[in-house]
């Protein structure tokens, strides 16, 4: 119940994150079925799926599918423990080196809502809030006045509607937090006239280009119900092609919530991942941070479990030739 009381507080705080369920295990293994962690974009398990062998391969794997945005099916053990019975789309990863247990592990990504702040007490801010619960968007509406910065971060949409009442300061407030997207209710020239007047006291410049004056799809004359309704359309249609940071697919919302740098085609690797490296004697990939190095020969190695830091010590030059140091 801790995992899920947590997954639930994660989710509130809008951050990404991985959930680990153990779904079939080899005896000797620790874990059981239905073993559960969550997995931070940062690399921090919360929970139980395994020990020491497993846990590094785990939140690797996690941090790969909160990048993507694409669940993973992953059977932890040794390649000639299920020959040809691997099905497709499951990937084989070499564990632990001391037992012959072995574990399936399935890893979804689970995304954060898209959070909307509506700044203002018009009938059109009401409506707009209320269109954007209803698709199940995390939405605030917020008078004027009482809008801070604390109330939006980067990840998060924030429009102002409060439509003459100190638009130019609730604004350069909004400016502030640095949302994903900052939209103005008002006509062109209206806009000017609040982005000229943030300009003349040191707003950059750049910061205000990022402000979208009129917000919404450009629908004519319409009415305020109509006005929220091509808001929304925009916001839409702005997550869906992937122009909003945390938006669109899930791969598109998880990829903007970890900040990383591209690894090859299709995929991001988080940027602040622990450094690895690979076990020389079960080929295992292990986080340098958890494991004590060994040093020969001018490099230092690493290692899943004490069993395998043994048998390197004892015949160090039978695993150096096959392995890539680090």
């Amino acid at each position: 119940m801790d995992v899920f009381e947590e997954m639930g507080e994660l989710t509130r705080r809008g951050q990404a994150f991985a959930l680990a369920t153990v779904v079939w295990r080899q005896p000797p293994s620790s874990s059981q079925p239905g073993s559960r962690a969550i997995i931070t974009a940062d690399g921090e398990l919360r929970g139980w799926i395994g020990g020491a062998c497993a846990e590094p391969v785990v939140i690797r794997e996690a941090q790969r599918v909160i990048a993507e945005g694409t669940a993973r099916l992953l059977l932890l053990g040794t390649p000639d423990q299920f020959g040809g019975a691997v099905p497709d789309g499951m990937t084989v990863i070499p564990i632990s080196c001391q037992s012959e247990g072995a574990l399936e592990i399935y890893i979804e990504p689970v995304v954060p809502l898209p959070h909307l702040v509506v700044v203002g007490g018009s009938p059109m801010a009401r409506t707009l809030a209320s269109l954007a619960g209803a698709l199940g968007w995390r939405t605030d509406l917020v008078d004027g006045p009482d809008f801070t910065t604390d109330r939006a971060d980067e990840r998060s949409m924030i429009v102002v509607a409060t439509q003459g009442h100190d638009d130019e300061d609730v604004l350069n407030r909004a400016v502030a937090a640095h949302p994903a997207y900052l939209g103005l209710v008002g006509s062109r020239r209206r806009g000017a006239t609040v982005l000229g007047y943030l300009a003349d006291r040191g707003v950059p410049q750049r910061e205000l280009d990022r402000v979208r004056v009129p917000a919404g799809l450009d629908l004519g004359k319409t009415t305020h119900e109509e006005i929220a309704v091509a808001i929304l359309a925009e916001l839409v249609q702005l997550r869906a092609a992937g122009a909003l940071p945390g938006s669109g697919t899930a791969a598109g919302a998880a990829a903007g919530a970890v900040a990383g740098a591209v690894a090859g085609p299709g995929r991001r690797e988080p940027a602040d991942r622990p450094p690895e490296a690979v076990d020389p004697v079960c080929g295992m990939t292990v986080a340098t941070a958890s494991s004590r190095p060994f040093r020969y020969d001018g490099a230092d190695y690493y290692f899943c479990c004490a069993g395998c830091r043994q048998a390197f010590e004892q015949n160090p030059d039978a695993y150096t030739r096959k392995e890539t140091r680090c």
